[in-house]
C-alpha cells in the first residue's frame, strides 16, 4: 500500500512543476518597438524563445538566448531607413548555426530559409529543422513591398541555398553575393506577399561599416528596386539556437 507520506510528497512534486513552467517565459523579454538614447529599436519573439534583449547607452544593445528553443530578432537602427554608411561593432558569439544582419522592420529574418527540413535518411519523411543564429543590415521598404538583407555573418547554413542568386558585387573589402527570393502568406508590415533581396557577404565579421548605397546600386542595376524605406535596423536573430551579443549602431 502506498503511504500518505509518499503521495503528499508526489502531489507537492506535480505542483512544483505546474507553476515552475511559465517561469520560461517570465524571463523572455516582451516583444516591442520605440526609441532608446536617440535610436530607434525593434525586439520580436514567438515565445517559445529563451531570450533576453536590452537597450544599452546610445546605439548599444546586447541580448543573450538559451534553450535551442524558438524565435527572436532585435536591434537598434532608425526609423525610417535611408541610403547611408552604416557603422557597427560589438562581440557575436553564437551557439550553433546563426546570422548577423542589418535588418529593416518585419518579423523574421528566417521566415523563408531557416525553417528549412533537411532530410536526415533515418526514415521516410523524417525531417531535421536547423538551427539559425544572423547578423544583417535588414530592413522593408513600400510601394513596393520589398525585405531586404544585407548580411554580415551567420553559421554553417547559408541562406543562399535556398534562393536565387542574381549576381555579386564587392563592398567593404569582401564579395556579396545577391539573391532574390519570395515570402507567400508569411506576416510582414503590410500583406502577405513580399519581395526578398538579399547580399550576403563572402568574408564574415562582427564589426565594421556597411556602404548601404553600393548594395541599393547593384540590386538596381540587376532590377531590383526598393521603395519607400520604412525602419532600418542592425539585427541579430536566433532561430532553434543559444548564444549572445553585445552590439553598438552608428
Amino acid at each position: 500500500m502506498v503511504s500518505l507520506k509518499f503521495k503528499l510528497i508526489a502531489l507537492a512534486t506535480a505542483v512544483v512543476a505546474v507553476f515552475a513552467a511559465p517561469e520560461i517565459v517570465k524571463r523572455a523579454t516582451p516583444n516591442g518597438t520605440g526609441t532608446n538614447n536617440g535610436y530607434y529599436y525593434s525586439f520580436w519573439s514567438d515565445g517559445a524563445a529563451d531570450v533576453n534583449y536590452s537597450n544599452g547607452s546610445g546605439g548599444s544593445y546586447s541580448v543573450t538566448w538559451s534553450g535551442n528553443n524558438g524565435n527572436f530578432v532585435g536591434g537598434k537602427g532608425w526609423n525610417p531607413g535611408s541610403t547611408r554608411n552604416i557603422t557597427f561593432s560589438g562581440s557575436y558569439n553564437p551557439n550553433g548555426n546563426s546570422y548577423f544582419a542589418i535588418r529593416k522592420s518585419g518579423r523574421s529574418l528566417v521566415d523563408l530559409c531557416a525553417i528549412q527540413s533537411v532530410k536526415t535518411g533515418r526514415r521516410p519523411g523524417s525531417s531535421l529543422i536547423r538551427s539559425v543564429f544572423l547578423m544583417a543590415v535588414y530592413g522593408w521598404t513600400q510601394n513596393p513591398l520589398i525585405e531586404y538583407y544585407i548580411l554580415e555573418s551567420f553559421g554553417t547554413y547559408n541562406p543562399g541555398s535556398q534562393l536565387t542568386r542574381k549576381g555579386s558585387v564587392t563592398a567593404d573589402g569582401s564579395t556579396y553575393d545577391i539573391y532574390f527570393g519570395t515570402r507567400v502568406n508569411q506576416p510582414s508590415i503590410n500583406g502577405t506577399a513580399t519581395f526578398k533581396y538579399w547580399s550576403i557577404r563572402s568574408s564574415k565579421r562582427s564589426s565594421g561599416t556597411v556602404t548601404t548605397a553600393t548594395h541599393f546600386n547593384a540590386w538596381k542595376n540587376l532590377g531590383m528596386n526598393l521603395g519607400t524605406h520604412n525602419y532600418q535596423i542592425v539585427a541579430v536573430e536566433g532561430y532553434h539556437s543559444s548564444g549572445s551579443a553585445s552590439i553598438t549602431v552608428n
